[in-house]
């Protein structure tokens, strides 16, 4: 059988076009049967130190079954490597239940499909956003030292114990999740908080924010409230009467009534300037108290 020169050029040109096809098939499908694409060298490097990556090779992607067969990530153990600042390929690990990657370049991240996960730490990055809608498993969330001015989804976490939100550019937040026991969120631009449905509240950290009231009468669990360095003119704790820690200085406050916290063991109120009586019941015992040279505890306050 003879074949002409042009037959031949016509179908190498055909399995040539087959050939481009197929490969941008694969790039613009980050999963596919087999592989998931990792176009960061660096999570690629990393993924090969942790002996997950078992070709060993970076080439922009691994096998879906080593990714399968993680359970937990931590991404911070050869920082000599080089910081991550594409985490594509993420969504490969769908049963992750601890995702750790902390000190890195990334301005955006997609969890979405790491529905298994119940720890996250991405703090120190550069994120801008979180969404968490499709993590319900989550017990602790770690994404202070961001620049994060919202959080989506958190009302899906409907297991959530713990949100560290600190060191980021938060105005306004509301905590729509009935779970939170721990709530970090200072060195941000607070000034306003809504916590009316985190009834579970027990400890709240938010010093260093721009906040000129505060409403905690829903929040009947809290014990400790750390909320120095604030506008603070005044505040109304009748309704925690389980506070046990009490830490409200440097704020300008003008009254202060903490006769129904009779749990209090350790209040600090020192170096608010127009603050000089603090209201106590008579025979009310704290055990540590903090005051300015000006200040005192009395049963009697003008």
């Amino acid at each position: 059988m003879k074949f002409s020169i042009h037959s031949i050029i016509g179908s190498l040109f055909v399995l040539t076009v087959l050939f481009v096809s197929c490969s941008e098939d694969e790039a613009i499908n980050p999963i596919n049967d087999i592989y998931v694409a990792i176009p960061d060298t660096h999570f690629e490097t990393l993924l090969i130190e942790l002996g997950i990556d078992s070709d060993g090779i970076v080439n922009q992607r691994i096998l879906k079954s080593d990714a399968e067969a993680v359970t937990r990530l931590d991404l911070n153990y050869f920082k000599h490597f080089g910081e991550i600042a594409d985490l594509t390929g993420i969504e490969g690990f769908v049963n992750i239940t601890f995702l750790s990657a902390v000190g890195q370049e990334l301005e955006s991240v997609d969890i979405s499909a790491n529905t298994q996960l119940d720890t996250l730490y991405l703090s120190a990055n550069y994120l801008a956003q979180v969404d968490l809608s499709n993590n319900p498993n989550l017990v602790l969330v770690d994404i202070q030292s961001n620049e994060l001015s919202e959080i989506q989804g958190l009302s899906n976490a409907t297991h959530l114990k713990k949100l560290n939100l600190s060191w980021n550019n938060f105005e306004t937040i509301s905590i729509q999740n009935e779970s939170v026991e721990v709530l970090l969120i200072t060195h941000n631009l607070l000034k306003s908080i809504d916590t009316k449905n985190a009834l579970n509240l027990k400890n709240v950290l938010m010093i260093s924010n721009q906040l000129a009231t505060v409403d905690f009468s829903a929040n009947a669990m809290l014990e400790t409230l750390v909320i120095s360095d604030n506008q603070l003119q005044d505040i109304n704790l009748a309704q925690n009467n389980k506070l046990t820690h009490l830490y409200i200085s440097s704020n300008s406050l003008t009254r202060l009534d903490v006769s129904n916290n009779q749990e209090l063991i350790d209040l600090r109120v020192d170096r608010n300037q127009n603050l000089t009586c603090i209201k106590v019941l008579d025979d009310q015992e704290i055990p540590t108290v903090s005051l300015s040279d000006y200040q005192e505890l009395n049963n009697i306050c003008s």
